[in-house]
């Protein structure tokens, strides 16, 4: 009894100090939560008038919709590509920005440099750079000779877009997992891997054996980030197939930013934003589940 006095006691002393973060996160993430989740359960007209509860009506809706299960695919497809790639390309690069090498701080600084520009820039910039006839990209294929024309329409066609949109979002998803797991690379201690080395283990032994199993817990802070990233991903995706008519290019995010602009339905908008809420902690509660990032690094 006296120690839970006690740490109440505590708690209580503590809720000054803590406060101002309780007051920000109701701020910015559990109202705008509730508003997204009441929003869902009811009927919204195009000018934004509230006309009613409709209870479950908009899931209904959303569920229904016949663009749904191309969306899906193509939102799985654009989260596993994304984050598969990024992930093989950080661990590669992390490797081998954790040796000694001249020049080495330069390359660390210029592997920041896609995270420093502007997401929506960098994709305006491939964009217009793949337009027909007018296009940089365009003309230097044709320079270098794979192909023999300048009107290819990439940017027009939902399978080569969707293909470039991954393209650049492993480009500017790679400074942060790089960096995220060249962090991991420093905790390592030279001690461990000279055992390795004494023990007589290759390079590549030590790598799976040693250096990998104790990348874990960075490994599976990176992944779970880019999911939410990649998953919540609009800017790529908007400006690089948002003009191309129908869904054959969309993921959850961007059906849900059509349904808003093209469609005036913020309830049905609301509705899929809280599906994709669910999909996505569902997705990161099964990868740390199977992943046990910890298992092996406390023992």
């Amino acid at each position: 009894m006296k120690n839970s006095t006690n740490k109440t006691s505590a708690a209580l002393r503590a809720l000054p100090w803590i406060a101002p973060v309780l007051v920000l996160i109701a701020a910015i993430v559990a109202y705008p939560m509730g508003l997204m989740v009441w929003n869902s359960t009811r009927k919204i007209s195009r000018i934004g008038r509230d006309k009613g509860f409709v209870g479950l009506d908009n899931y209904a809706k959303v569920l229904h919709d016949p663009a749904l299960p191309r969306v899906l695919a193509n939102t799985a497809i654009w989260v596993i590509a994304v984050v598969v790639i990024t992930i093989v390309l950080s661990l590669a690069l992390a490797n081998f920005l954790n040796k000694a090498f001249p020049g080495r701080r330069l390359v660390r600084l210029a592997v920041i440099i896609p995270w420093a520009a502007s997401v929506v820039m960098t994709t305006t910039v491939v964009y217009y750079s793949l337009q027909p006839k007018l296009g940089l990209a365009q003309q230097f294929l044709k320079d270098i000779g794979l192909t023999s024309r300048t009107d290819l329409g990439i940017t027009s066609q939902p399978i080569p877009a969707f293909l470039v949109a991954i393209a650049v979002a492993v480009f500017v998803s790679l400074p942060f997992t790089t960096y995220t797991l060249l962090a991991g690379h420093q905790a390592i201690t030279n001690d461990v891997l000279e055992a390795a080395r004494v023990d007589g283990a290759s390079k590549v032994r030590t790598y799976f054996s040693i250096i990998l199993p104790q990348l874990k817990p960075a490994l599976a802070t990176a992944t779970t980030i880019n999911i939410i990233n990649v998953f919540n991903n609009i800017p790529i995706l908007q400006v690089m197939t948002g003009a191309i008519p129908g869904n054959s290019a969309d993921t959850t995010t961007t059906l849900l930013f059509k349904y808003i602009r093209a469609r005036g339905h913020v309830d049905w908008a609301s509705a899929l934003s809280v599906l994709n809420l669910v999909l996505m902690i569902v997705i990161i509660g099964i990868y740390l589940a199977l992943a046990k990032p910890m298992k092996g690094v406390e023992d």
